[in-house]
């Protein structure tokens, strides 16, 4: 794959991963805007590893402490805060692999990457954090994230394998609705985002190594350390603005964007 379009495709990821507006769907709709070849599941999963990697970075102090609680989860030990933060990680991640892997067997994940599936995903579910965003309290911070809250957050984050729902977006809306606050929605999705992009990324590895094809191997390795750049640049922009503003200017794209989806798919 030529260079420029590894650039291309990871400033998209780096800059859309941590955005209500489906990273997973711009990437899907690059190569029919451009005219360039699809890059393939195996890149996108790449340079969703590149952003895995920055949100690791950023929320390093978090990760830190969950991992420390592995080993005492792995005992049967939820004392600790580490621990409780590692189950609830864990519990909201089983959905979306069990899903994943259903999606995967039966061979619908190449018949949901459409155009018309992303227009109609990208102006539903925008509407839906709108609405979410709007009428949901500020009562709860990521501190205070409960099982309960994992689980329904964790189903909610199943809707993120229909291209152009968000995997962010969706999980948002669920926190915002549930009465988190902006930023720690946004802080709770994103932590959420690292045993998902490693389930997946660890699948498709597989996949590469198998068939042998160092040359993917390669375009996926430069495509994740530019997506990495781009996303730690992303991330730390976006959680400085989730201080003073809402989600509607995101919306507001998912709307318009979608819009535009469905007119191109159907005329």
């Amino acid at each position: 794959m030529p260079l420029f379009q590894l650039f291309l495709l990871a400033v998209i990821q780096g800059l859309t991963e941590f955005l209500p507006v489906s990273s997973s769907g711009h990437l899907i709709l690059l190569p029919g805007l451009t005219g360039g070849q699809d890059q393939g599941l195996a890149i996108d999963v790449a340079v969703h590893v590149g952003t895995l990697i920055a949100v690791v970075l950023y929320f390093w102090t978090d990760v830190r402490i969950a991992i420390a609680g592995c080993g005492r989860l792995a005992c049967g030990k939820v004392d600790t805060q580490g621990a409780f933060l590692a189950l609830c990680l864990a519990i909201s991640t089983i959905p979306v692999v069990i899903a994943g892997l259903a999606i995967k067997m039966t061979g619908i994940d190449e018949i949901l990457r459409s155009v018309a599936v992303i227009g109609w995903t990208m102006l539903g579910f925008g509407l839906v954090l709108y609405w979410a965003d709007m009428t949901g309290s500020e009562e709860k911070t990521d501190q205070s994230w409960s099982l309960k809250d994992a689980v329904l957050m964790g189903l909610a984050q199943m809707l993120a394998l229909i291209p152009g729902t968000s995997r962010s977006g969706i999980t948002i809306t669920a926190a915002r609705r549930l009465g988190y606050g902006r930023e720690g929605a946004a802080k709770l999705s994103m932590l959420m985002s690292i045993p998902t992009i490693l389930a997946s990324g660890a699948l498709l590895s597989l996949d590469v190594v198998g068939n042998a094809n160092w040359s993917l191997a390669r375009d996926a390795l430069i495509g994740a350390s530019f997506a990495f750049v781009a996303a730690l640049l992303a991330l730390t922009l976006m959680m400085r603005l989730l201080r003073s503003v809402s989600f509607t200017p995101y919306v507001i794209y998912r709307v318009i964007f979608g819009i535009c989806l469905l007119i191109w798919a159907y005329s």
